[in-house]
């Protein structure tokens, strides 16, 4: 085979790779709303606050034009506050990136490096409530998340049920990573995706 043919093979492979690698797993999810970081949020005074159990989960999947990868956290905490029936500042939960994991021990130490997440300068990331407001068909929750040393304020819809013992709170939405300063952007012939979709299950239980 010419010089020429393998050539011309191996830009049809690249080309097939591209329009049959896997499907994005953000098309069937949400797109949280991004905007800059919410300053002055004022912490409701009286609300009952419940601590977040460390049965909860916070995951992600991320994906590239040959596969996807999921991940998340064992190590997390903070408390939920509510008041009217209605999660409120001061509610904020803090991740250990150090206990980031997935699906492959190579991947995450390289989530660690500074391609991605940063760990070592970046050991904690953080969502903090700023409001939860009704809308036609349900909720939208917005707070700052840090992440990577940028904070933004992001904007999604949850589903969250509240008992006097207990908050529940799930949802599954994507975020663009170049919005906090992840942009490793892989190989040439498989490029990761901009999208990475976070998927949370949070239990919290009230403090005595």
């Amino acid at each position: 085979m010419n010089t020429l043919k393998i050539h011309s093979l191996a830009i049809s492979s690249a080309a097939f790779l591209i329009l049959t690698g896997c499907s994005n797993p953000a098309d069937d999810t949400e797109s949280a709303r991004v905007a800059d970081a919410v300053k002055d949020v004022a912490a409701v005074a009286d609300a009952a606050t419940y601590a977040i159990s460390s049965d909860s989960t916070i995951e992600f999947v991320g994906s590239k034009v040959t596969g996807s990868h999921s991940g998340g956290f064992n190590s997390f905490d903070g408390v939920i506050a509510v008041a009217g029936g209605q999660i409120v500042p001061p509610s904020k939960v803090t991740i250990d990136m150090n206990s980031l994991h997935s699906d492959s021990n190579r991947l995450t130490g390289h989530l660690k490096n500074d391609d991605f997440f940063a760990v070592p300068e970046h050991p904690t990331a953080e969502f903090a409530v700023t409001s939860v407001t009704s809308t036609g068909s349900g909720l939208e929750m917005t707070g700052n998340l840090t992440l990577r040393g940028v904070t933004k304020s992001i904007s999604f819809s949850p589903e969250v049920d509240i008992t006097d013992s207990e908050v529940r709170l799930k949802a599954e939405f994507d975020i663009m990573r170049f919005d906090f300063g992840v942009a490793y952007k892989g190989k040439a012939d498989d490029l990761i995706r901009d999208e990475v979709v976070i998927r949370l299950d949070v239990t919290a239980t009230k403090n005595s």
